[in-house]
């Protein structure tokens, strides 16, 4: 599945990302803007799962119906926190100030990496070889 190998790759340069200098707001904008994409591919790799599970809402569903309807089928993805994910996600536009921008980072890399790489080992475990039969 080409969409979870782009997850995988941006994760593995995301993951560097608590060994950078988080004073540096440069790395804090790209800390910000991986997350950004990394976020997107979630979501889009859970849609394409959820249509490989026969489940309709994978034909339109947003990325919010996405998340709660994945929830519900795989127990790697705590509801909580993705839907924290999306809620910033959303917000990132209204990031003007360096201390909400270094507040996102912290959640980050306390909360959301953490979560993407639960993701992973769980899409790895579930779906093992079989991940290459998926679009």
């Amino acid at each position: 599945m080409k969409k979870f190998e782009h997850f995988k790759s941006n994760l593995k340069v995301l993951i560097t990302a608590e060994n950078e200098d988080l004073s540096n707001e440069f790395i804090i904008g790209g800390i910000i803007d991986k997350f950004f994409v990394q976020f997107e591919l979630g979501w889009k790799v859970l849609k394409e799962l959820l249509s490989y599970e026969g489940q309709s809402i994978s034909a339109t569903g947003s990325p919010k119906m996405i998340l709660k309807t994945s929830y519900t089928i795989f127990d790697f993805i705590d509801e909580n926190i993705w839907l924290g994910m999306l809620k910033n996600r959303n917000d990132l536009t209204h990031i003007y100030d360096a201390l909400a921008a270094k507040r996102l980072v912290e959640v980050i890399l306390k909360d959301y990496i953490p979560a993407f790489i639960k993701m992973q080992t769980g899409i790895e475990e579930y779906y093992g070889i079989e991940l290459e039969n998926i679009k």
